[in-house]
């Protein structure tokens, strides 16, 4: 038991760090964030409530001008201000507002939220064995920037599943919903423009999300499946 006690000591470290991750991130959420009330997305949104069975799909508005949306680990779904100013200057439409909606649903509804709390609290472990370990064997901090950087490398990983999961998760409600995926490949390929990130994603292994193109190609494979699946 007391050659156990390290990791126990690292795991509870790590589930601490989440805990208060989380913590910190609702308070920033609910001093920045009010209910989504707009018209022009309440149709859209209408029927993916619809396709879920349920009344209504609560969804917040964080006050900030990036361009991006949100599962908080709360279940809550938030778009940023950013979103609806490009819906303002007509640069994105309600349905590919709605597949952003759709998307963070998806975490969700897919226990991401849990999942990361997982994995966080993992990856804090590794990356403090790695760095004790390989500190002991290389020199000048070098063993301590390779355990940051196999972790960061994992987690990256792990969060690119995790959008794979919510991408198809979306297209399906999004077909359910009526809407289809087109709006949902529409947006993917304005993404880099509305970021600002003009393509600029560093190495794959180290990017959160899966690469445009691939997850394009991911959506149109699993309709020409649907279709395939469909009688007659």
């Amino acid at each position: 038991m007391i050659r156990l006690l390290p990791f126990l000591l690292l795991l509870l470290y790590g589930l601490a760090a989440w805990h208060f991750s989380a913590w910190r991130t609702r308070r920033e959420l609910d001093a920045r964030s009010t209910p989504l009330r707009d018209p022009r997305l309440t149709p859209a949104l209408d029927r993916l409530a619809a396709a879920l069975e349920v009344p209504s799909i609560p969804v917040h508005v964080y006050e900030t001008p990036a361009v991006n949306g949100l599962a908080a680990p709360d279940g809550r779904v938030f778009l940023t201000r950013g979103f609806l100013d490009k819906l303002d200057l007509g640069q994105i439409t309600p349905d590919e507002i709605a597949s952003v909606v759709a998307h963070e649903l998806g975490h969700v509804g897919l226990g991401h939220s849990r999942r990361r709390m997982i994995d966080f609290t993992g990856q804090n472990a590794l990356r403090l064995i790695l760095a004790g370990v390989l500190g002991r064997l290389l020199p000048l901090g070098i063993g301590a920037w390779i355990a940051g950087l196999l972790a960061s490398a994992l987690a990256a990983r792990l969060s690119r599943a995790d959008e794979e999961e919510a991408d198809a998760w979306a297209s399906a409600l999004l077909v359910r919903a009526g809407i289809g995926t087109e709006p949902q490949k529409s947006l993917f390929r304005k993404l880099d423009r509305l970021t600002g990130a003009g393509g600029r994603g560093g190495p794959a292994w180290a990017m959160s999300h899966p690469a445009t193109e691939a997850r394009i190609a991911a959506i149109e494979a699993r309709e020409a499946r649907w279709r395939g699946a469909s009688p007659g």
